[in-house]
């Protein structure tokens, strides 16, 4: 019977390491898609991109613009009006105007229902050549990536590039770290990413060590159920 209760103890800690495993991983799906973006161009022979934090506030401003116009094959039909990123999506963000870069290009894709960058990568966002094309402008120097679940719990992804110069273009205010955006992540964030899965792996994890602490206590109080 000892056995056996160290091998139930055994399978609750694997399973408790792996969601917080995965917990970590999933942080934020929104940095962990440039390290995606990054390894194609390094695969093609490019450059890296530069992770910029304002540029993935903007991109992330845009994603929820998208809000209610996702297709049944995973596109996005939404363009906003030229003046909204510095009007409204800049100040929303809190990127310094006077740093406001150029913006060479963008894709965008949704899915009803998470997937891991890799997966929104090749299923949602790159399927075509044209995407592919966007990905692989040798005039790109940083990028910025914004993910939220939005209407009716689909996910909505904006990627936008810029020629811009590393740490100097879509510079945010506070000392970078900008204003707190109340859904969804974007790549390079100072703040911690609010999106429902990981709140779920949260709980699991939770739910996870109360088990595993009632087996311990269920042990050294002699519970009939776990005999030693």
């Amino acid at each position: 019977m000892k056995k056996k209760n160290s091998s139930l103890m055994s399978i609750l800690l694997l399973l408790s390491l792996s969601f917080l495993a995965s917990s970590k991983r999933h942080g934020n799906p929104a940095s962990e898609m440039v390290n995606v973006l990054n390894q194609n161009r390094t695969a093609w022979k490019l450059g890296k991109l530069h992770e910029s934090p304002g540029l993935g506030c903007i991109a992330l401003q845009y994603a929820e613009l998208c809000e209610g116009n996702c297709n049944v094959n995973n596109t996005l039909t939404c363009e906003p009006p030229e003046d909204d990123f510095t009007q409204v999506f800049a100040p929303n963000c809190g990127v310094e105007l006077p740093t406001f870069g150029t913006i060479t290009g963008h894709v965008l894709g949704c899915g009803t229902h998470y997937a891991t960058p890799e997966a929104s990568f090749s299923d949602i966002l790159f399927r075509d050549n044209k995407s592919l094309l966007v990905l692989r402008n040798r005039s790109h120097t940083e990028v910025g990536v914004g993910m939220a679940r939005l209407h009716k719990g689909i996910y909505f992804w904006c990627i936008l590039f810029s020629d811009g110069g590393t740490n100097s273009s879509f510079a945010l205010e506070a000392n970078g770290r900008g204003i707190k955006q109340r859904k969804g992540c974007y790549s390079g964030s100072a703040f911690s990413c609010s999106n429902a899965h990981i709140i779920c792996m949260r709980l699991l994890n939770s739910f996870l060590g109360i088990l595993l602490s009632s087996f311990c206590l269920f042990r050294h109080c002699g519970c009939p159920f776990f005999k030693c």
